[in-house]
């Protein structure tokens, strides 16, 4: 049965369990691979801080693993299209989910943007912004027992890498939600005989560029005024981004250099 809230409700399955209307239940990496087509930046910590906040629920293997139905990635679809095109609070989204549910007429707000959210704050009045960064700092680490269930990797294969420094652990054990991702393409580039020796030259490509972005939004971090410190932070965002798409023109223009 489905809970009031659209997820599934809480209970034990196994890895092969069908649902009679959502076919087989599926991993937290599948449901990341899913929703990352649309998502590219969905970690394991957001999907586990939507469950946390009760818009997600899915089911427990009993060893603990979560299994996820196609309804419940579906509906971490729709939190996750609501947040990126109309900037609403969680508990919004959730009114606004239960209310559909029941069959209701929901009307969603005109599609802003983050900077409107920062200055003029929507839903009980919170801006959406600062209610993303909360959820940053709430969930913003994922345990090495997390890390291997959803990266599919071995811990032979993280033992290596770590050695390599291409994923660190805090003093907790824990690791930034962001090392789902590398442990995911260091696997995958493994597989064309790259090995974690030959990345480490991209890892400390990686930390100069991470340092070049600190130089620019330092001094907007240290201001007074939270919405100068908001700013540092869309900044810092979109200067990554920037950076990527640079670092891979410049990697197919050094290609087509070298491949004629």
């Amino acid at each position: 049965m489905r809970t009031p809230t659209g997820g599934a409700g809480h209970g034990t399955a196994t890895a092969g369990e069908r649902l009679p209307a959502a076919g087989r239940l599926m991993s937290i990496g599948t449901v990341l691979g899913q929703l990352r087509g649309e998502f590219p930046e969905v970690t394991i910590s957001k999907i586990r801080f939507l469950e946390a906040e009760g818009l997600v629920e899915p089911r427990r293997t009993p060893s603990g693993y979560r299994k996820f139905s196609q309804e419940d990635v579906e509906r971490l679809a729709q939190v996750l299209r609501m947040q990126r095109d109309h900037y609403l609070p969680l508990k919004v989204i959730r009114e606004h989910l239960d209310a559909a549910a029941r069959g209701e007429q929901v009307q969603l707000p005109a599609q802003g943007s983050a900077r409107d959210a920062v200055a003029t704050g929507t839903g009980a009045g919170e801006p959406a912004f600062w209610e993303a960064a909360g959820e940053r700092r709430t969930a913003a680490r994922v345990s090495r027992a997390e890390l291997l269930e959803a990266a599919g990797v071995s811990e032979a294969e993280l033992v290596e890498w770590e050695s390599y420094g291409l994923l660190v652990q805090d003093a907790a054990g824990a690791f930034d939600a962001e090392a789902v991702t590398v442990a995911r393409l260091v696997a995958d580039l493994g597989g064309f005989g790259l090995e974690p020796r030959h990345l480490r030259a991209m890892k400390a490509a990686a930390e100069r560029e991470a340092g070049l972005v600190e130089q620019v939004v330092a001094p907007l971090r240290r201001h007074r005024n939270p919405q100068t410190r908001a700013h540092a932070e869309a900044t810092a965002k979109e200067l990554a981004a920037l950076s990527v798409r640079l670092h891979a023109a410049l990697v197919q223009t050094a290609l087509g250099v070298r491949l004629g």
